[in-house]
């Protein structure tokens, strides 16, 4: 990832939702925040297997493709939108297999699962101290209402950097930039567009981009994309974990519906709780020719909903296909399919990591709120 962008719902928002934890991205392009898991990263490694591999933060153990919960049932005709994305920038060892998908022109899901099989070899991911089990959490591109120019109801600007950021740092905190001030001043004629909510703007911030639906002075209406750009260098601080600590939620309430609802309910403490996240994020605008493509991730790729993953690239590559196996949130339906590792995020750290990129709209965004599943990963790799 570039300097600090890309959740999730983390944006591991990988959640606000259960444990209500999230963290920023810290560097890159990734369109989120995330939540940052209990994770503990192994200090006793065990001795690899033959034919294994070592990764910084992780070790990728031989397996077979029968060992794949649910491969045979999976559609993988949805899933191959987000390798073709890959292969718009592949790199080795992947420019063969890029250069023979581009001989496939409609398979059928039959059609791919042999041609993946004919070509990949199967590793199964563990952390260095061989435990197979790790963490799935979600994120989203939030969708919001903006207006070019400040309206009565809409108030809360969004930024573009400021021209004076790489001169001091850290640069002000949310709270000196929110009032009046020096800050303000540097900030003056870089507003990109105005959101009714100041939640909305957190939402985008932790995010690391989103979709507005932006009123121009005519009135008319377009949609655009604001993508990260930057952040004044300031800590992260959970708005969640602090209505935890203050006893104002219990965990399980944190979730953004819960912070919106507890919003409403004491107004008069909205700003006292925004200022409690130090961290303010910069924008740039960005169009959206295609309402399809999703926001650009760590390896610089539009991110495919259902089909894209932000992982550790310590632990898996930009670019690898992986097999997930876990449940859906609130559920113990299977969430087994293929998926391809575009993405990272300042929490997304460790083996059997991975923050599943759920798409944007109102059922994503409650999607990616719900998601704290148990989770096992293989990766594809191309044989030898």
């Amino acid at each position: 990832m570039h300097p600090f962008r890309f959740l999730a719902a983390a944006v591991a928002l990988a959640a606000l939702a259960a444990c209500s934890l999230l963290t920023p991205r810290a560097d890159g392009p990734a369109p989120v925040e995330q939540r940052r898991p209990d994770l503990k990263l192994s200090t006793e490694p065990v001795p690899l297997p033959p034919g294994g591999l070592a990764r910084p933060r992780a070790h990728w153990i031989p397996a077979a493709w029968g060992e794949l919960p649910g491969w045979g049932v999976d559609r993988l005709s949805e899933w191959l939108p987000a390798l073709r994305a890959g292969c718009a920038v592949p790199v080795d060892p992947w420019v063969a297999l890029c250069g023979q998908l581009a001989a496939l022109k409609a398979p059928d899901d039959a059609t791919l699962r042999r041609f993946l099989e004919d070509r990949l070899v199967v590793y199964r991911v563990e952390s260095p101290d061989a435990n197979p089990e790790g963490l799935l959490t979600g994120y989203f591109e939030p969708l919001v209402a903006a207006s070019r120019k400040p309206t009565a109801s809409r108030r809360v600007p969004l930024h573009a950097v400021p021209a004076e950021l790489g001169q001091k740092k850290p640069w002000y905190t949310r709270q000196q930039i929110e009032t009046p001030g020096a800050a303000a001043v540097a900030l003056k004629g870089r507003e990109i567009a105005y959101v009714d909510d100041p939640l909305d703007a957190l939402v985008l911030q932790i995010q690391g981009s989103g979709r507005l639906r932006l009123t121009e002075p005519d009135g008319s209406e377009k949609l655009v994309r604001v993508a990260f750009a930057g952040h004044n260098d300031q800590p992260y601080k959970s708005v969640g974990r602090w209505l935890i600590d203050q006893g104002e939620l219990k965990a399980g309430e944190a979730s953004w519906p819960g912070i919106k609802d507890w919003a409403r309910r004491n107004p008069r403490r909205v700003q006292e709780l925004l200022w409690q996240n130090p961290r303010y994020v910069f924008f740039r605008e960005e169009p959206l020719p295609d309402p399809a493509l999703g926001p650009k991730g760590a390896q610089g790729v539009p991110l495919t909903p259902g089909r894209s993953i932000a992982v550790d690239p310590q632990s898996i590559p930009y670019g690898t296909p992986v097999w997930i196996d876990s449940t859906e949130p609130l559920s113990t339906r299977p969430l087994q399919r293929l998926v391809m590792a575009q993405d990272t995020g300042s929490a997304i750290v460790g083996a059997v990591r991975a923050d599943f990129f759920w798409g944007w709209g109102d059922e994503p965004e409650a999607q990616a709120g719900r998601t704290k599943q148990a989770l096992r990963v293989w990766a594809l790799w191309p044989r030898p």
